[in-house]
């Protein structure tokens, strides 16, 4: 089997599996009980917290533990808006933003507020002039995804820091979800970054899990309401399994520092080869772009095709993110880019990790000339 799917989700490290059944079986206590069990389990998760907070240069006051990327986007989102309501209605979103940020403003949108979708280049940045445009005095949020899912284009995020540094009146949110082990923590959470979402099964971590970053001092209203966890922002029992294994996973991660360069390798590879084919459109490039997705489409073959004829050669990809890929829907983010409906449609997405090897793109590769060569006559 060879799994080029990483960006819709990562093998749990082994050393975070045991984190997580040691803690799942050995500290039953819950963290808001009095006795000993629980207090051991409160100082677990506190140290837990105080271990991510670090990793990522940050207090552990602003570290608060979710059930994983679409809480934290959701809760960014709504709560931000819901806070600070009584001074304007008016929010910024990419136009290539995951679902869970560009349905929660749509939501919003039924609920009376004014959402913007800044629009991108042709090459899936974000467009600073056209951003800067949209801001207005009754701005209060804006949000833009730190790497894009869908085809890795790494977002502008400290030149839009640097752009909302005198209007301290507009909270900034970034979702990171895709950026951990890719990017210098420095270009994830620059110091104008208030808010910033995070999913634990991105980075090898166990699934149902994540967090989300808090600037000191940034309010936000709750979505969960009931016992008063997580600084009372946040209520529910806290999965600390799951949490001890987040952070474990985070440290790992971070360790690696040579696995970027080993993603960009394969990355950089796969693009050469891709080139030699005429009916290929390459929608992912190499600058500015992060080391391990490469997004592509074959003319005239629907991405999902493509994907099970793969499958069947035993290497797993995806159309383009999964949750897109699974409602049959094109990719948004190259619509927005200004791609064609059907040309969107032939996507499909190869996200590696640090654990691919060169001779798995190279078998890779060798299946693709194979489907190519197969499926000329129906492509015409």
């Amino acid at each position: 089997m060879i799994y080029f799917d990483n960006a819709a989700t990562t093998a749990p490290y082994p050393e975070v599996l045991q984190t997580y059944q040691e803690v799942a079986s050995k500290l039953m206590g819950n963290p808001s009980s009095l006795h000993d069990l629980g207090v051991q389990a409160k100082r677990l998760l506190e140290a837990s917290r105080q271990q991510v907070a670090s990793l990522l240069g940050k207090s552990a006051e602003e570290i608060f533990f979710t059930s994983g990327g679409t809480e934290s986007d959701n809760w960014a989102i709504k709560g931000l808006a819901f806070e600070k309501a009584v001074y304007g209605k008016h929010l910024i979103v990419s136009a290539i933003e995951h679902p869970a940020v560009k349905e929660s403003a749509k939501w919003l949108q039924a609920q009376g507020f004014d959402v913007d979708l800044a629009p991108v280049t042709k090459h899936g940045f974000v467009d600073l002039e056209a951003l800067e445009n949209l801001l207005r005095p009754d701005t209060i949020l804006v949000s833009v995804m730190a790497v894009n899912n869908e085809i890795g284009a790494i977002q502008p995020i400290k030149a839009i820091a640097q752009l909302l540094e005198n209007r301290p009146t507009i909270a900034f949110h970034v979702d990171a979800v895709q950026a951990i082990g890719k990017l210098p923590i420095a270009d994830i959470l620059p110091q104008r970054v208030d808010f910033a979402s995070f999913s634990s099964h991105k980075f090898h971590g166990v699934r149902g899990v994540g967090f989300l970053y808090k600037k000191q001092g940034k309010k936000i209203s709750p979505l969960l309401t009931g016992g008063g966890q997580e600084a009372n922002l946040r209520s529910t029992t806290e999965n600390l399994p799951g949490i001890a294994a987040t952070a474990k996973a985070l440290r790992l991660t971070l360790e690696q520092v040579d696995q970027p360069a080993q993603m960009q390798e394969l990355r950089d590879y796969l693009l050469e080869e891709l080139a030699s084919f005429p009916d290929v459109t390459v929608f992912s490039g190499r600058e500015n772009f992060a080391p391990n997705i490469v997004t592509f489409g074959l003319k005239g073959l629907r991405g999902e095709v493509l994907v099970h004829a793969l499958e069947e050669e035993g290497i797993y990809v995806s159309t383009t993110s999964a949750c897109s890929s699974k409602a049959g829907k094109p990719a948004g983010t190259l619509l927005a880019m200004g791609f064609p409906l059907d040309l969107a449609q032939t996507a499909v997405r190869v996200s590696f990790d640090g654990e691919n090897q060169l001779s798995q793109v190279e078998a890779f590769v060798g299946a693709f000339k194979q489907i190519y060569q197969q499926t000329r006559k129906v492509r015409v």
